[in-house]
């Protein structure tokens, strides 16, 4: 499968954007979606994934109550809605496969083979 994450920009504190992950391919269904982000010279830090369908969800707790992770397997595309963005939320953001079993979630992000190129998501204060 690939993958190819869209939907950052620029927004100010307080403001909310989506991003899209598009897998091709192998259909997304068969895989475990997770998203990341990584800020300037931090490491790649976990911030959501989803179950194959859609029914098993993981937040970081950084994100949760701000960001919802979804998918739409019939258009093998997951989103990531993020809502009162805070500058600290400033990073490149990538989605990522993982072939793990139906009930785990990965949140270590060696346990994504499969990683999008990444969208730049910038919070102005």
């Amino acid at each position: 499968v690939q993958l190819q994450a869209s939907g950052g920009g620029l927004v100010q504190a307080g403001g909310s954007l989506r991003l899209s992950c598009a897998a091709s391919g192998r259909t997304s269904s068969s895989y475990v979606m997770g998203w990341f982000r990584q800020a300037p010279g931090k490491g790649r830090e976990f911030v959501a994934a989803i179950s194959r369908g859609g029914s098993s969800i993981s937040y970081a707790d950084s994100v949760k109550g701000r960001f919802t992770v979804s998918r739409d397997n019939a258009k093998n595309t997951v989103f990531l809605q993020m809502n009162s963005l805070k500058p600290e939320d400033t990073a490149v953001y990538f989605c990522a496969a993982s072939s793990s079993g139906a009930t785990y979630l990965p949140r270590y992000y060696l346990e994504y083979p499969t990683w999008g190129q990444g969208t730049l998501v910038t919070v102005s204060s």
